[in-house]
């Protein structure tokens, strides 16, 4: 009987982040993550390399993908929810999506999700070194700069068990 309790009481803790679960690939080892620069509105490189000791999330997107744009003010809370614990989303979509920087800052504005940190991959280079062609897709880089794993699809960001499991995540893997 108290098996069959706890069992039912882990289903129910784990249930905030199923959707996630189902499309998470944590690695039985690290991998170095490329080293692609990505792009500021103001068109200054970054290379994942260079935010050694955050843990990353790499959230690759599309302005034409209605499960990314359905997803961006949830991230733009997760953002909120974690900001100074050590953990950086990066919010991250091919540079020819956008004719001009202050396009993607207009679309996040109208989305409620301005306290995203977002990035242009120029040609989707980023994107296809580490093999990535569909979105919503989220990467994650521990402090290390290496690949721990990935997500793909949405995610209900403002859930506080997902919250946690990152959190868990990042405590296991740096």
């Amino acid at each position: 009987m108290i098996k069959k309790i706890l069992i039912l009481g882990l289903l129910l803790l784990w249930s905030g982040f199923a959707a996630a679960k189902s499309g998470l690939n944590i690695f039985a080892y690290p991998r170095e993550a490329p080293q692609t620069p990505i792009y500021t509105a103001e068109g200054k490189a970054i290379k994942l390399g260079e935010l050694k000791g955050q843990f990353l999330l790499v959230m690759f997107w599309s302005r034409y993908c209605a499960p990314c744009i359905k997803e961006l003010d949830e991230i733009n809370t997760f953002v909120n929810k974690t900001k100074d614990t050590g953990i950086e989303v990066l919010l991250v979509s091919k540079d020819d999506e956008w004719t001009i920087p202050e396009e993607q800052e207009e679309l996040l504005k109208k989305y409620k999700a301005t306290d995203i940190k977002y990035y242009t991959d120029k040609n989707g280079k980023l994107a296809g070194d580490f093999g990535i062609f569909s979105s919503p897709h989220t990467v994650l880089v521990n402090k290390a700069g290496e690949e721990i794993g990935r997500i793909s699809g949405t995610v209900d960001w403002e859930d506080d068990d997902v919250i946690e499991y990152i959190y868990k995540l990042k405590a296991e893997h740096g």
